[in-house]
């Protein structure tokens, strides 16, 4: 190791000891970590696929992406100071402000949730709508996820109480498709390719579908920008350079998505992502591309359609007052262009 780089390692970790809340931070040329609630899922692609395409190097920043299976637990090592931002749902911001926690979108990826309630196939002809749910067990990636936020929702719109089924927290990919295989679960709320899977193999079917704007507003009465980079609001006015510099890159990115095929967007991504299902990715892929912005703006009427949502359950936010400009920027979006 290059002697003066071990000097400076150690003058960071001593900084970081010395100033309470450091680890928040990130000077001009130090990293930038972003942690993403389930990097492999299809809403979250422009995370990825930033660092794919060397967007983050050519803004001039060190960024590392790192994955937790819930954008819950995302969501906390934010507000524990690990992490500088998350790219999970948007309606964690306003759950958040209800609790007085300052946290903002700076960059919106997706202008509906990409989520679909799947029903396992073998409980379809009891569960033929939300309203069906009573008594059954459905599952969400998280207790306090975004996943478990919608399902309530969509219960409530129905008819049903919260306290009428059980939510079981089974986290996404194959955890969830083993949860509806071994009959743990009779429904459950998932993304983009486990959706694909689960069609492909028969073994749940789509209850209701939030992957397009059509579906989206059927199901909640409006879009609901969900898929964003979101970010403590100390952090990001004191390191607007960055936060630009972020914006910049995830900007370039969406641009790419809307003028590259499924099939070059899938090249750019790591093997792993696909597995030996590159043709099923891909075509999840194509199905997913137009729940994406092409600008990285919250979408008109987003905001509201959000808080409409949370204030119908959420007993943090119902009847709070919500200062919904507060929980996003169009600022460094508007300023990438």
């Amino acid at each position: 190791m290059n002697p003066f780089r071990k000097v400076s390692l150690a003058g960071a970790m001593l900084a970081v000891l010395a100033v309470p809340g450091a680890a928040l931070a990130a000077d001009g040329g130090g990293k930038i970590t972003i942690m993403v609630g389930g990097a492999t899922k299809i809403i979250y692609l422009p995370a990825r696929l930033t660092e794919q395409l060397g967007y983050f190097r050519e803004e001039g920043l060190d960024v590392e992406i790192q994955s937790q299976p819930a954008g819950v637990d995302a969501e906390n090592e934010l507000l524990a100071g690990a992490v500088q931002g998350v790219v999970g749902f948007y309606d964690h911001t306003i759950d958040l402000q209800s609790k007085g926690k300052e946290v903002e979108a700076v960059v919106v990826f997706g202008q509906v949730p990409g989520e679909a309630e799947m029903v396992a196939t073998k409980a379809a002809a009891q569960i033929k709508s939300m309203a069906d749910v009573k008594g059954k067990t459905l599952g969400v990636t998280g207790l306090g996820s975004s996943t478990n936020f919608l399902t309530q929702y969509l219960a409530f719109r129905a008819g049903v109480s919260s306290s009428q089924f059980t939510v079981l927290p089974v986290g996404a990919d194959n955890t969830f498709i083993a949860a509806i295989r071994q009959g743990r679960i009779d429904a459950g709320m998932t993304t983009e390719p486990t959706i694909s899977q689960l069609l492909k193999t028969g073994e749940a079917q789509v209850l209701v579908d939030m992957r397009t704007v059509e579906g989206t507003t059927q199901a909640l009465g409006g879009l609901y920008p969900a898929s964003s980079l979101y970010m403590q609001r100390a952090w990001v006015d004191s390191h607007k350079d960055q936060v630009q510099k972020l914006a910049r890159a995830f900007v370039k990115t969406l641009r790419y998505m809307k003028t590259h095929t499924p099939d070059e967007i899938a090249q750019k991504m790591p093997k792993d992502y696909y597995g030996n299902n590159r043709e099923l990715y891909v075509k999840a892929l194509g199905a997913s591309l137009p729940m994406f912005t092409s600008d990285g703006k919250m979408p008109a009427g987003g905001p509201e359609t959000v808080l409409k949502v949370l204030a119908s359950f959420d007993p943090t936010v119902k009847g709070k007052h919500i200062e919904l400009a507060r929980t996003y920027t169009n600022a460094f979006v508007d300023q990438a262009k």
